[in-house]
Order: C-alpha cells, then structure tokens, then sequence
C-alpha cells in the first residue's frame, strides 16, 4: 500500500472532507474511475487518428494491446 500526500487550498480541502471525499475509499474510487476515463480517451484518441476507412493491423494491435492492458490492471487490482 502506498501512502499519498497532496496539498490543497483550506476551503477546498474543507469541503472535500466534509462531502467525504478525502476518505481513502473514496480517493481509490475517484481515481480508478480517471484511470478508467482517461483509457477511454486515448482508445478515442487512437481510433480518431487512424484511417476512417480502413482498421490496419498496426492499429489493431494497439488496440488489443490496451485491452489487454485495462483487463490486466482490473485483474490485479480484483486481485489486491
């Protein structure tokens, strides 16, 4: 397990704890869904900038690559 420190603005930092939001569960929610988010946009990203009309193997392969990749880390973390 890996402990975190980050500094945030007191308003900020006030609100976040009194929604509930600096819990440790909560963080690990928010940042697996950016995780989650974030893979998605550059699946989008890939595909925007291959050819409409046609899938080439160069591509497809990075896309089985990141599949790969997001089904390993879900693996790991069901695994922690």
């Amino acid at each position: 397990m890996t402990t975190v420190q980050i500094n945030l603005p007191d308003e900020l930092a006030q609100k976040a704890a009194s929604a509930g939001l600096l819990s440790a569960e909560a963080m690990e929610a928010m940042l697996r869904e950016q995780l989650r988010r974030r893979a998605g946009e550059s699946l989008q990203a890939m595909w925007e900038r291959g050819p409409q009309e046609k899938l080439t193997a160069e591509i497809e392969q990075e896309i089985v690559q990141q599949v790969h990749q997001v089904r390993a880390d879900r693996h790991r973390r069901g695994a922690s």
